[in-house]
């Protein structure tokens, strides 16, 4: 079974290693917070980022792509609150400094922003479930669970390396290297949400 983890953990490293809200988030979270508390909020995306892995494997993307007016719902409001979190992240990013933590979100805002960056993005948990669906479809019974533990390690190994690293290295940057990151992710972010809505609108033409 031991080719069967590699697999997942290989499948899975190639998804979660493109730019995305998570990363975004878990990278300004270790430049912008104590390694021990980058840590901790990192733990509140992995354990989210596992709920929506946990999520596809049960077959949601069969149900979405089923009812067009479910993905067309999925789309607007999700479009919306990603517009709306890109906006936010402009906003503050002129307050943002490599190592200041004053004026840091409490541990429960930054449990539900890690939620909200798995969950309110509807390309992720469309594209997620259809795939990871798929990819069950392909195998044994027997194989599940090693091919789901591969998955959920990689991303396990993925975001804490991720913190580990910049958590490391952010004291050799210039203190408004954040500011910049800051900007150039609430843009992302925007314009991300910005075609998402465009994308809802089409299918209704």
């Amino acid at each position: 079974m031991l080719n069967i983890y590699l697999r997942g953990m290989l499948i899975s490293i190639a998804l979660v290693s493109s730019i995305g809200m998570q990363n975004l988030f878990v990278f300004n979270t270790a430049m912008s917070n104590r390694l021990r508390r980058a840590l901790l909020i990192t733990t509140f995306v992995w354990i989210a980022d596992t709920t929506l892995t946990l999520i596809a494997f049960l077959g949601v993307g069969a149900i979405i792509t089923r009812y067009a007016w479910l993905k067309l719902a999925i789309l607007l409001l999700g479009g919306g609150v990603v517009t709306w979190m890109g906006y936010g992240i402009l906003r503050g990013a002129s307050q943002t400094a490599i190592g200041n933590d004053r004026r840091h979100m409490s541990l429960r805002e930054a449990n539900a922003y890690a939620w909200t960056v798995a969950f309110a993005n509807p390309q992720a948990i469309i594209d997620t479930s259809v795939s990871f669906g798929a990819m069950r479809s392909t195998l044994a019974q027997g194989e599940v669970v090693p091919f789901l533990l591969g998955i959920l390690s990689s991303t396990l190994l993925w975001f804490f390396g991720v913190t580990l690293i910049i958590g490391g290295l952010k004291n050799r940057l210039p203190r408004k290297f954040l500011l910049w990151v800051n900007i150039v992710s609430g843009l992302i972010v925007m314009v991300y949400g910005v075609s998402l809505i465009g994308h809802a609108i089409s299918l209704l033409l």
